[in-house]
């Protein structure tokens, strides 16, 4: 598989992490769930991401994970997967695993440390470094999680300072000001272009890629709605793009709720066939009753809304 490189567009999909009943890897879900995400027309997939349970695995079951990813994939398309960890020794140990194993690059996020310009310039420096210039990277920009404020600006410095940095996992929010503003530096001031990717469970799909993104690098439990969306605004059909996107909205807006959100794509993935169980590893959230009864309820809704605009 070539490397991942700036040229990168399409939907990476954020693969969630299977797990049996009792918490166990489930490797045959495993391989089901990557086979549905490119039937479904992923033009990549991004593995140990925040929704992915990175931090609940060990080292060992982060590399078995990825290894049977991989193997499944079998190069058909890229695989991305998130290196961040507290220090860089542990970066690199997964990063050098990963990339010896075929993967096509790298994320990283920033630590919650980081507070100025500078550190955070400083900080990618070392990234850099740690991760050697024939690795590339995606610079994961999520400050609702990681409280780290990256500012367009910053972006630009890195990008300029750091050629294995070749792709912007885009989660600012607000953040189409900041589309616009690293689009501008590149494509009317003669700065360095990278990838744009985005995230934020898609919620901004058209709305981004009209100000310049290349396609998403986030979760849904219906990944070919981003798929879909991605590829009508590409033809130009953006109408097209936004009443695709609408029909499914109102579960993706159900899925984005903070802290029970993998939970909700879990249940639907395994509804759906792409994973044996919903199961997320403790500590995580469990749906009631009432949470299914309203998941159930947005499904047929969405079912009926797709029918009547295809």
């Amino acid at each position: 598989m070539a490397l991942l490189d700036e040229g990168a567009k399409g939907v990476y999909v954020i693969a969630v992490t299977p797990f049996t009943e009792d918490g166990a890897l489930d490797l045959p879900s495993t391989d089901r769930m990557v086979d549905f995400y490119l039937e479904k027309g992923a033009t990549g997939l991004t593995v140990l991401g925040m929704m992915g349970e990175a931090p609940k695995l060990t080292a060992e079951e982060s590399r078995i994970f990825v290894r049977r990813v991989l193997a499944r994939v079998q190069g058909r398309v890229p695989v991305v997967v998130g290196v961040s960890a507290p220090g860089f020794a542990a970066m690199r140990e997964l990063s050098d695993s990963v990339m010896a194993d075929g993967a096509a690059g790298v994320m990283v996020a920033p630590p919650a440390s980081l507070r100025t310009d500078d550190q955070i310039v400083s900080y990618y420096d070392m990234v850099s470094r740690t991760l050697g210039p024939k690795n590339p990277f995606v610079l994961q920009d999520f400050p609702l999680v990681t409280n780290v404020q990256i500012a367009s600006s910053v972006i630009l410095r890195i990008v300029a300072a750091q050629p294995s940095c070749v792709m912007l996992k885009h989660e600012d929010w607000p953040g189409l000001a900041k589309i616009s503003a690293l689009r501008a530096a590149s494509d009317k001031n003669g700065g360095r272009r990278i990838s744009i990717l985005v995230g934020n469970g898609a919620m901004f799909l058209p709305e981004e890629l009209s100000r310049g993104a290349d396609g998403a690098m986030t979760g849904f439990a219906y990944p070919e709605m981003m798929v879909d969306v991605w590829k009508a605004h590409a033809a130009g059909e953006v109408e097209r793009a936004h009443d695709l996107f609408d029909a499914y909205l109102p579960l993706a807006r159900y899925e984005q709720q903070p802290g029970h959100g993998l939970a909700i794509r879990k249940y639907l993935l395994a509804k759906r066939g792409a994973i044996a169980s919903g199961m997320v590893r403790s500590p995580g959230s469990t749906l009631s009753a009432a949470d299914i009864a309203d998941i159930e309820r947005l499904v047929a809704r969405q079912a009926r809304r797709l029918k009547e605009i295809n």
